[in-house]
């Protein structure tokens, strides 16, 4: 009545006034736009509401069993019972960067030991929260300090959140082909033509090994050729590196691609995840590297790194990384997941393998070999918006609209049913 009664003595218009009855019971955010829904956590909602038996999730890039369960590896559990029966204090990490051994283990892992790259000076590494959120540090700091343009070029397609990512962050992004939807392969060529059209001094985006989503990479050969392209235009590099150990089996065979980058004297950024290599998806942990010329460079890296730091999260988290040093650093506990990640890769390989046989023998006529020459959780499928949305209304199977299949959801108790569902979505 008070607002009322302002309003009245001081002859407002009655529009005003309106509004200003409306606003009293209003929330501060009330007005703002509606968020677009994650298509992935949608279609996750739908496959967890759906009651059918025979129900398949082939949208979500989680490793799994056999038997469709959550896997936990061996030398993760080996490491927490050692970092357990050390009775380690909870206190905060006063080194933002994460501690000596990790930076070690992470240089090694990823560079190589004979990396020119790998030695004081030419390098800094920070601990980081996972691949996004290392990729969300790089974007904070390209933002603010690269001195070309600020517009990273990405596959056409890519990870969506890629683009999400960089661009709440200030940069501009755009895309080069990548993609051959008619001979369903990397359209190596076209994104060699494209990069040749990329402004010098602009940043490129790759992801190392597994593309998401397609699953087709760049051989070697093509590496060192879009290493040169690269070089010559002057591009800048952030490497997305999410899936090494766990693309091929062989973590030193999954990193040839950055490596090329670094023999080439490409630089670059490296954003890396230890979700998919060990598992580790929930613990958030990962790794970002500078590629760096002098020792001066890496100073003015990380003094402006640390600010970030503290205005995004203060210290980095603990236990992801002590799992990560306690299974590079005990000898038994990486031969066991060196043998871990070779059974991973190979299970993705394995139902692979058994989904193309399971087509033929559901009488496909349908050419179904990129199956098996992709690599990795995904596999960009070519089937339409409406042959995906007839999976899930008919058959109860879920996968995103563009085609995206995620491998992990298939095992050999589903890979039967998933083919004869395929064949009949593209055969009628």
């Amino acid at each position: 009545m008070f607002i009322k009664g302002l309003l009245l003595r001081n002859k407002l218009k009655p529009k005003l006034l309106r509004e200003c009855l409306v606003c009293r019971n209003v929330g501060w955010f009330a007005n703002i736009p509606m968020g677009e829904k994650d298509p992935i956590f949608g279609i996750l909602d739908a496959f967890l509401n759906d009651t059918n038996p025979s129900k398949v999730n082939l949208s979500i890039g989680i490793f799994r069993t056999d038997d469709n369960k959550p896997f936990v590896l061996e030398c993760v559990r080996k490491a927490e019972k050692i970092i357990i029966s050390k009775n380690l204090d909870k206190e905060y990490c006063v080194l933002l960067g994460g501690s000596p051994a990790f930076q070690k283990h992470n240089l090694d892992y990823t560079l190589g030991p004979d990396c020119e790259y790998n030695q004081p000076g030419r390098n800094i590494c920070f601990q980081s929260l996972s691949g996004c959120g290392a990729l969300s540090m790089v974007s904070q700091f390209l933002s603010r300090f690269f001195p070309g343009r600020k517009v990273v070029y990405m596959s056409d397609p890519t990870w969506p959140n890629h683009a999400n990512v960089l661009e709440s962050m200030g940069l501009e992004t755009a895309y080069h082909r990548y993609y051959d939807a008619e001979t369903v392969s990397l359209d190596f060529c076209g994104m060699m033509e494209d990069i040749h059209k990329i402004p010098k001094r602009s940043m490129i985006l790759f992801q190392s090994i597994a593309h998401n989503p397609t699953g087709f990479d760049p051989t070697p050969e093509q590496w060192n050729e879009i290493a040169e392209e690269v070089k010559k235009r002057k591009l800048y590099a952030i490497v997305d590196n999410a899936y090494q150990g766990f693309a091929s089996g062989d973590s030193d065979k999954d990193a040839q691609s950055f490596r090329i980058l670094a023999k080439h004297r490409v630089k670059f950024a490296l954003c890396n995840s230890f979700s998919k290599s060990l598992g580790l998806y929930g613990e958030r942990i990962g790794s970002i590297i500078f590629l760096t010329d002098s020792q001066d460079e890496v100073q003015r890296i990380y003094t402006q790194f640390i600010p970030l730091t503290r205005a995004n999260y203060q210290n980095p988290p603990l236990h992801g990384r002590r799992i990560v040093e306690e299974v590079f650093t005990n000898p038994e506990l990486s031969k066991i997941w060196k043998k871990e990640v070779v059974m991973m890769a190979g299970q993705l390989k394995n139902v692979r393998q058994l989904l193309v046989q399971n087509l033929k023998e559901a009488g496909s006529k349908r050419n179904w070999d990129f199956f098996t020459t992709q690599i990795g959780m995904f596999s960009y499928t070519g089937l339409s918006p409406q042959q995906i949305e007839r999976l899930s209304k008919e058959f109860h199977i879920y996968m995103l609209r563009c085609g995206r299949l995620a491998i992990p959801g298939l095992t050999t108790k589903n890979v039967a049913y998933v083919a004869k569902c395929l064949h009949k979505v593209t055969s009628e």
